[in-house]
């Protein structure tokens, strides 16, 4: 029998404001241990929470990005549970009435697209940190976290594969960093996801048991999670084991998933209203307001960026991956208008500099500026292609501009026809027996006389006048 995957995916995406959503103490990541903390995120008796405006207008952001219907009321509620990083012994999420419903995005994998759909977008305060000490039975809790705003994106169970899981959860958080309301930071925790997954016969309606994954900080790891649990629940059917319904953490290092606890229901929780909070009104004024601020989006400027540049596909999704990266390509294609040649270059260079040092493109050591400066040195014919790449790391390593390093290097490529003929001449006359080979019929040798003409000028040779010459002379 063959068998298809169910996939649901719930994340949670840490918003960017300045303050926590119920009080005023900072969310600044990496403080000492409880020193963002106040009475109101430490759950003290007698205290009240009060609603951060900029917490709704950013998952309103992300509510109209992606297609949902905002309530104009919703509530907050209290998930009630313990656990030692909850000082309230609750934390306030929103249950029944949440502030979005019923969205969607679209995906693209192996050529296809796919429309996935979303449930809801709630708002929430995060729980603290537990720290474990390996050497004693002691944990120690940090509650700067405690309070930070996160939203909730719970998707429909529309992926069947971990491919369309991976392409869903990139497309969110390119999303979110377009809005710049969450900066998707797996590895810190601020872009988070627990995966549902369950398999059933192909063809067939019907849902199996749903297992849920956690403890995947990585686009890989929700990817290779999935795929394990996926091949796991196979076996399992048809060695004729009953699968339970439970929660399962993946485990990197040996490549599988392992029991944690029993899948917990809703009803587990005791959601009930939060009395200390009113019903969040939202009226059409403050949607269209919210709506105004929204920037072009992914898939808009993807579409728009293969449209108005020429470019392929590959090149579009690559370069508008973030926000950052698209307006860099944008402010050198202003300046050098040949969209390809800088998206070569960008894609290229530029991406395997910033993955080397480990930085943004924000903080790339070539500006747009600096790079477009180094293609019109190119495109006059000032230096060659194969001597901008030594430019190019230059210019990474000092921070000078192209032209002053040419000028410092002698690196000016020569285009005097009589002086590259006298190379060429020469070339040709140091290897006659490849010359009789090559006009018996080994015409690949041409590649080899042009490099040897190449080194000869150590690079700075014309490579069109070269190959002009070269093929003059041979042919003749």
């Amino acid at each position: 029998m063959t068998y298809e995957a169910v996939i649901g995916l719930e994340i949670h995406a840490q918003l960017l404001t300045k303050t926590k959503i119920f009080c005023g103490c900072s969310t600044e990541f990496g403080a000492p241990p409880n020193t963002h903390t106040c009475p109101v995120c430490l759950g003290m008796p007698g205290v009240l929470p009060v609603l951060n405006r900029k917490v709704v207008d950013y998952t309103l952001r992300m509510s109209l990005a992606t297609n949902c219907t905002v309530a104009h009321e919703s509530r907050f509620a209290r998930k009630n549970y313990f656990y030692p990083d909850l000082p309230k012994g609750y934390q306030i999420s929103q249950y029944e009435l949440p502030i979005a419903e019923h969205g969607h995005v679209f995906i693209e994998v192996n050529g296809e697209k796919q429309r996935i759909g979303i449930t809801r977008i709630h708002m929430e305060e995060d729980a603290g940190k537990l720290t474990h000490d390996p050497n004693l039975p002691i944990s120690a809790v940090d509650f700067n976290r405690t309070g930070v705003p996160l939203i909730e994106i719970v998707s429909e169970p529309d992926m069947r594969s971990p491919q369309e899981a991976g392409a869903y959860l990139r497309q969110l958080r390119a999303v979110l960093r377009y809005l710049e309301i969450c900066d998707g930071n797996m590895e810190e925790g601020s872009f988070r996801c627990d995966a549902n997954v369950s398999i059933r016969p192909s063809g067939t309606d019907t849902f199996g048991t749903r297992i849920e994954l956690k403890n995947m900080n990585s686009f890989r790891h929700v990817e290779n999670a999935l795929t394990y649990e996926i091949e796991r629940q196979k076996v399992s059917i048809e060695d004729g084991r009953e699968l339970v319904q439970e929660t399962r953490l993946w485990d990197e290092d040996k490549g599988v998933t392992v029991s944690m606890r029993g899948k917990e229901e809703a009803h587990d929780y005791r959601y009930f209203p939060d009395p200390d909070l009113l019903p969040l009104v939202i009226d059409e004024a403050w949607i269209d307001e919210v709506r105004a601020t929204l920037p072009e989006l992914p898939d808009e400027k993807r579409a728009r960026f293969v449209e108005a540049y020429d470019i392929p596909s590959y090149d579009a999704e690559v370069l508008t991956s973030s926000r950052a990266l698209a307006d860099y390509f944008e402010t050198c294609v202003k300046q050098f208008p040949e969209a390809k040649t800088v998206s070569n270059w960008v894609m290229g260079s530029i991406l395997a500099v910033l993955k080397t040092e480990n930085k943004t493109i924000e903080e790339s050591p070539v500006s747009p500026e600096r790079l477009a400066e180094l293609l019109r040195l190119i495109d006059s014919g000032v230096i060659s292609g194969k001597i901008a790449k030594t430019v190019f790391d230059d210019m990474v390593s000092t921070g000078k501009a192209p032209e002053a390093i040419v000028r410092e290097k002698g690196l000016v490529q020569v285009t005097d026809t009589d002086a590259i003929s006298e190379v060429v001449n020469q070339v040709l006359s140091e290897h006659e027996q490849e010359v009789t080979d090559y006009k018996g019929g080994k015409t690949k040798l041409f590649g080899f006389f042009v490099g040897q003409v190449m080194k000869a000028t150590r690079g700075k040779a014309n490579p069109k006048i070269v190959n002009e010459l070269l093929k003059k002379e041979l042919d003749a």
